[in-house]
């Protein structure tokens, strides 16, 4: 999804192999993904999508001014991140973060501007049979059928 402060942004869904960065749109606080070359065009993560970071992600702090190994100390230092929706039930604050296998959970407002990644995994969807599977499976087996 995009959070609230970025839906007045051109945007597109994520795909598989996107390389992404995080950036400001409009407001220095209004923070999300756009794909590299793409600046101005939102990318939108469904929650469970995986992501690789080039590194460990640093975000913003409080103190991280005095105490810069403040910027990433949530993240345990993994370089893997799943994208999920938080505090849904609050109208007006930001929802999307970035969740480490620590379990410790970043809002992808507070990251930093132009750190990298990529799009691994989109999450499993169900199909008209009640069977999950991803949205690259399916798109490749419609692709299949109309080959």
């Amino acid at each position: 999804m995009c959070d609230y402060s970025i839906r007045h942004v051109a945007a597109r869904p994520a795909k598989v192999g996107d390389k992404l960065v995080t950036a400001s749109f409009d407001k220095p606080d209004n923070r999300g993904f756009a794909a590299v070359g793409e600046p101005d065009v939102a990318v939108c993560l469904l929650p469970g999508t995986e992501l690789a970071l080039e590194r460990v992600v640093e975000y913003d702090h409080a103190f991280a001014r005095f105490f810069p190994k403040l910027r990433s100390r949530k993240t345990g230092g993994h370089k893997v991140a799943r994208f999920r929706q938080v505090n849904m039930k609050t109208v007006g604050v930001h929802h999307d973060a970035l969740e480490f296998p620590n379990g410790k959970k970043v809002l992808v407002a507070r990251l930093l501007t132009g750190q990298h990644a990529t799009v691994l995994q989109l999450p499993a969807m169900p199909d008209a049979s009640g069977h999950l599977e991803t949205q690259v499976e399916n798109a490749q087996e419609r692709s299949l059928v109309t080959s």
